[in-house]
């Protein structure tokens, strides 16, 4: 997708360097004149090196100034107003305010994360995990939920699937994979401890890291060899877990229908045993044979 320019700014700003975070600011400030300057211009206007701009734009995974251009050239002519669109939770609102803030919120987290998600990254991360032997997710706490989820779809269309929740228990799966399986490390904040630690020890084994995290560099991301992210630019705290852990597992769905079309007609007899295998009849139908015995 062309544009998300913008979204992608605010998104890394907090881990940019000093010096990069400067020159993103101003971008922030003057987007209307960006698109018309030239990277010595921007340089000179915002106070820092040629060079300094061509590390941000490498710094928000673009290929140059030209393409962080166009993405902004593209925000301006939708008019997306991305940070001012996520609403404030009251607690003391209304139900209608409520549902409409909340809402509301979730369904932008996906449309920002759909700006920034790289199609091109995607598809190597379908690619690594329909051929993988073993699949492995990590996530810790709230991420621990994502994984879970992932787990189950997999298992649906008869795929090898594990999932660990801390340092331990992942360390324990990672060490026995090889170069034919493929992990997934999941950490909105890209600061996990156990999730950066599973990862070493998982490419240390041969496999093939995917990462999915918040935009912007970080330790959990710098791990990967292929990079997913999502975007939650909510101004309130209470809120953030909430749109994040929705952009995630968009993406967790995303990456499901792609690895199952891959093998589609042997998905859908999987999926077919799994339902008929928990059917309300199955279960009924072993219920009464075990009080005929």
């Amino acid at each position: 997708m062309i544009n998300g320019g913008l979204v992608i700014i605010k998104e890394a700003l907090n881990s940019l360097k000093p010096m990069e975070r400067k020159a993103a600011n101003y971008i922030l400030e003057h987007p209307e004149e960006i698109v018309r300057l030239s990277v010595q211009k921007l340089a000179e206007l915002s106070g820092v090196s040629e060079a300094t701009i061509v590390r941000l734009a490498r710094s928000l995974h673009l290929k140059g100034f030209q393409e962080l251009k166009l993405k902004i050239a593209a925000d301006l002519a939708t008019e997306q107003k991305t940070a001012a669109s996520y609403q404030e939770i009251r607690i003391d609102g209304s139900i209608r305010s409520l549902i409409d803030s909340i809402s509301n919120n979730n369904m932008q987290s996906i449309q920002d994360t759909m700006t920034i998600l790289s199609p091109a990254e995607v598809e190597k991360a379908i690619d690594a995990l329909a051929v993988a032997r073993k699949i492995n997710v990590y996530g810790v706490g709230a991420s621990a939920v994502i994984a879970l989820d992932f787990k189950q779809k997999l298992t649906r269309i008869n795929r090898w699937c594990e999932v660990a929740s801390d340092f331990d228990s992942a360390a324990t799966l990672a060490a026995n994979l090889t170069d034919r399986d493929a992990v997934l490390g999941v950490s909105y904040s890209g600061q996990t401890e156990d999730i950066i630690r599973a990862l070493g020890v998982a490419k240390q084994s041969g496999a093939t890291v995917i990462t999915l995290t918040k935009f912007g560099s970080n330790p959990v991301e710098e791990a990967a060899d292929i990079r997913l992210f999502t975007s939650s630019l909510e101004q309130s705290i209470r809120s953030g877990a909430m749109a994040s852990r929705i952009a995630q597992l968009n993406v967790i769905d995303i990456l499901y229908v792609g690895i199952a079309s891959r093998s589609y007609e042997e998905s859908v007899r999987s999926m077919e045993r799994t339902r008929k295998a928990v059917s309300p009849s199955k279960r009924n139908g072993q219920h009464s044979g075990r009080e005929g015995t």
